[in-house]
Formats: structure tokens, C-alpha cells, sequence
């Protein structure tokens, strides 16, 4: 029987190391965006064993429509173009400055909040519940290993097996989430890989 494989996604974590590593400074605001079904089948197929792709569960920040009603625009449209039964997106709505855009201090933007907190929450849980073999967990934020820490240490007794993505440049890494005394699977996803899966839509 194949193993169920769920593919977690930090998605603006996903998108800024992708943006840095492959465009730099000159890319356009949109290059960087990935598609998660096409990144999931992917990582479920990098694998020598039998595996099978149950769902993507996308995290990530959602614009105010009230605040921000362009960047809630575009996003419903980019969500729209990833509607899927295997795709869930869990949304929590942005953190604005005080005053933001027009009296706010110089460079603040909207920040996500709680994201990190729900990815972690549903990684570990969604473990424990059986509800998937196979966890893939593609994010740079060190806030997450104790959820990768908790899943790893369930392995040992036949639970499910956590495995971690990062993208992989021409002359160097994007950071990757490890565990101390642990080995921990990592898919390197090099430049070919993120031109299969990237979405080049400029949805503004």
C-alpha cells in the first residue's frame, strides 16, 4: 500500500527563498510564486518508495479587503487559480501597522501572524491523528522544529516518517530546517524543479 504523503507549505517563506535564491534583486514582484499542487506531486513522487500525494495544506497571510482591497483581489484570484480538492489553503488575515500606508513609520508593512503557529499546531496533530504517513514540511522557520522535533521522535515507534524541502541554487543552499542528532530527509528542489512548479501569473 502506498504511503499518504501530506506536503505542508510556509508559503511567503516558500516564495521569499525562491525569490532570493532564483531572481535576486531584479525579479518582478510576482517571480518567486510557486503552484502548490504541481510542488506537493513533486515532493511526493521524489522518493524511491511507494508513495501517494493525500493534500497540500498551503499556510499564509491573507490581505484586509477593507485595508488592502487590491492585494485581497489579487490573492482571491491566485487562490482561485489553485482551487483543488487535494489543495487546502489556511488563511489568517494580516497584522497592519498602526496608520498603515499613510502615517505608519517608514519601511513597516503588514506582517502574517500566527501562521507559524497553526502550521506547526496542524503538523503535529494531523501526526498523532493518523492522518498521514508521510509529512513534508517545506519552510525555513526555526519556529517550526519542535513540531518536526515531536513528529521526528513518533518514527521511532511506527509512527510517520517527517521529511523537510528547501530549494537548491547554482552556487548555494536556501537554509533548511534540521534537527540536532537527527537525521532528517531533505528534498533539494534545484532551479529545473522550481520552473516546473512556479506560476509566473502576475495576478494584480
Amino acid at each position: 500500500m502506498a504511503a499518504r504523503v501530506v506536503v505542508f507549505i510556509d508559503y511567503q517563506n516558500v516564495y521569499r527563498n525562491a525569490r532570493t535564491l532564483f531572481h535576486g534583486d531584479a525579479g518582478r514582484h510576482h517571480d518567486g510564486q510557486i503552484s502548490p499542487l504541481p510542488l506537493a506531486q513533486h515532493l511526493a513522487e521524489d522518493s524511491p518508495f511507494d508513495r501517494e500525494l493525500r493534500e497540500v495544506r498551503v499556510y499564509r497571510g491573507q490581505p484586509d479587503a477593507t485595508r488592502d482591497p487590491k492585494g485581497y483581489s489579487a490573492s482571491r484570484h491566485q487562490h482561485t487559480a489553485w482551487a483543488h480538492p487535494q489543495v487546502a489553503l489556511i488563511l489568517r488575515t494580516l497584522l497592519y501597522p498602526r496608520g498603515w500606508p499613510h502615517t505608519s513609520a517608514p519601511g513597516e508593512r503588514p506582517q502574517e501572524k500566527g501562521i507559524d503557529v497553526a502550521l506547526a499546531i496542524d503538523f503535529a496533530l494531523m501526526a498523532v491523528r493518523d492522518e498521514y504517513d508521510v509529512g513534508i514540511l517545506m519552510s525555513t522557520d526555526t519556529d517550526l522544529k519542535p513540531a518536526l522535533e515531536v513528529v521526528s521522535s513518533m518514527t521511532n515507534t511506527g509512527g510517520p516518517r517527517a521529511e523537510v524541502a528547501a530549494w537548491s541554487g547554482a552556487n548555494r543552499h536556501s537554509p533548511r530546517l534540521s534537527i540536532a542528532g537527527r537525521a532528517l530527509w531533505c528534498h533539494w528542489l534545484d532551479k529545473s524543479a522550481y520552473e516546473r512548479v512556479r506560476d509566473p501569473t502576475d495576478y494584480s
